[in-house]
């Protein structure tokens, strides 16, 4: 049985990634995937490729898709912050904004968001923090989206669900906004070189409490808010119900890595990893690993922020436990399994 037609806007990102493949491991879904470049997984969907910055573009590329009941909705351009409103307003606009009116079929939008919707980026915040939390003062273009999403879903059948993850924990190709993927360089790195693996921010960050969310487990999760009848019109945090601190990860990366024990040595990774291009070349070829640029594979002041963060980052998330959706996943399994699958796909090398 058809369950729907559903697309993925930003369909090789980390989440829509593992959103697509959530809705294939589902079954019965027929998945069109937009972005600007082709899949580098295996898939079943069709990609649209598509600058959803050029409303000439979109609307010359998606004006066919009459027939969609499902749109998923995690695309991003721009830094780390909220601050990019206009950019990020046009990605919804473009892709959401031409689909919704076409598609007189459509069931229910989910909007992807995070934890800068309160404000997690800025500094201390309210921790936990939960869906009905005020907001904090923009800017910040998740209010942007999720008003304009809105005012055109007024007076139509169809419904949005608003989905906040924190920090995500997976693996994608050419994906740099990537928790695991810059934990692995670093490390990879400080191996080959023989220098300890150091925690490269301030004490308090290591200690601080943080909970993260599984792609893998957020892509079920996203299936599941575009289909729970009772999620129509709310908000759900989602993380992997385990909390954590760096300081008790630590001696967990540094054994699987093979490194030697570190201390905290709080420096910019930004600034350390500029020179280190040759290193990471070298390591491709030593080891035979999968060809990946060493920009593609991080963003060192993503790395900086996530490893500098003193304030506690805790997204109560007991209301899509007692929505009915229940999926967990131990926060330190989920680092192993991810360097797993990518030593499994050559990405990193075998062994410490």
């Amino acid at each position: 049985m058809t369950k729907g037609k559903a697309v993925v806007v930003g369909g090789i990102g980390i989440i829509g990634r593992n959103t697509i493949q959530a809705l294939e491991a589902d079954g019965g879904w027929e998945i069109i995937g937009l972005s600007r470049r082709s899949p580098p997984f295996d898939t079943t969907a069709q990609f649209i490729s598509v600058d959803l910055l050029d409303e000439t573009d979109a609307r010359a590329k998606l004006t066919g898709l009459t027939d969609v009941t499902h749109i998923f909705y995690m695309a991003l351009t721009g830094g780390l912050g909220g601050e990019n409103v206009e950019d990020n307003l046009a990605l919804v606009r473009n892709s959401v904004g031409v689909i919704a009116p076409i598609a007189p079929n459509l069931q229910r939008v989910v909007l992807t968001q995070g934890g800068k919707y309160y404000g997690v980026h800025l500094g201390p915040h309210k921790s936990p923090s939960r869906e009905n939390d005020p907001r904090h003062l923009p800017p910040d273009f998740y209010y942007n989206q999720q008003d304009y999403i809105a005012e055109l879903q007024k007076g139509q059948s169809w419904h949005y669900t608003c989905l906040r993850p924190e920090a995500v924990i997976g693996y994608a190709e050419g994906i740099p906004l990537n928790t695991a993927s810059l934990v692995a360089l670093y490390a990879v790195i400080c191996k080959e070189l023989g220098v300890p693996l150091n925690y490269p921010g301030p004490e308090a960050g290591f200690k601080a409490l943080n909970k993260f969310i599984d792609a893998r487990l957020l892509g079920r999760c996203e299936v599941w808010a575009a289909t729970e009848p009772t999620a129509a019109g709310e908000a759900f945090n989602i993380t992997n119900a385990s909390a954590m601190r760096w300081c008790n990860l630590w001696p967990v990366f540094t054994e699987y890595f093979g490194c030697e024990p570190g201390v905290i040595l709080p420096i910019s990774l930004e600034s350390f990893m500029a020179d280190k291009e040759p290193v990471w070349d070298d390591i491709v070829r030593k080891y035979q690993l999968k060809k990946q640029s060493f920009s593609d594979f991080g963003v060192w002041s993503f790395a900086d922020w996530f490893f500098g963060r003193t304030w506690d980052t805790i997204l109560e998330d007991t209301k899509r436990l007692q929505f009915g959706f229940t999926g967990a996943i131990d926060t330190e399994q989920n680092f192993i399994e991810i360097f797993d699958q990518m030593r499994a796909e050559r990405v990193i090398p075998a062994s410490g």
